[in-house]
């Protein structure tokens, strides 16, 4: 089990999840457009870079933490693509969507919760 994250790293390690929302917010834009378009390759090609980004960034930040607590914190992807949503897209957010973000963030914190406060059982 590998030591409390540091705030740094929990800040590092959202803004890498950000730039993974953002290849969603790519794919959206190549959605609108006519396949194979300049426009789709511009923005499927951005998407692609993204994800390769964010590949080498993870890689990077799951040192710092434990694997369950890496991956819970990735479920944060929600809030960002729901943020991106409303003001890049303009779309309508509902009550529903907020529940659904409010569960998923008191599941992260129960699990980042509970990584920290169960006793070490390595011998």
């Amino acid at each position: 089990m590998k030591t409390k994250p540091k705030f740094k790293n929990i800040i590092i390690l959202q803004l890498v999840i950000i730039i993974y929302s953002l290849s969603s917010v790519c794919a959206k834009f190549a959605s609108n457009e006519a396949f194979l378009s300049p426009k789709f390759v511009l923005f499927y090609g951005i998407e692609i870079l993204i994800l390769g980004i964010y590949a080498i960034l993870w890689q990077q930040v799951i040192k710092h933490f434990d694997l369950s607590i890496a991956y819970a914190n990735r479920a944060t992807g929600l809030l960002w693509s729901v943020i991106f949503a409303l003001f890049i897209f303009k779309e309508n957010i509902t009550v529903m969507n907020i529940v659904g973000i409010g569960v998923a963030i008191c599941g992260i914190i129960l699990v980042n919760l509970d990584e920290h406060t169960s006793p070490d059982t390595d011998h």
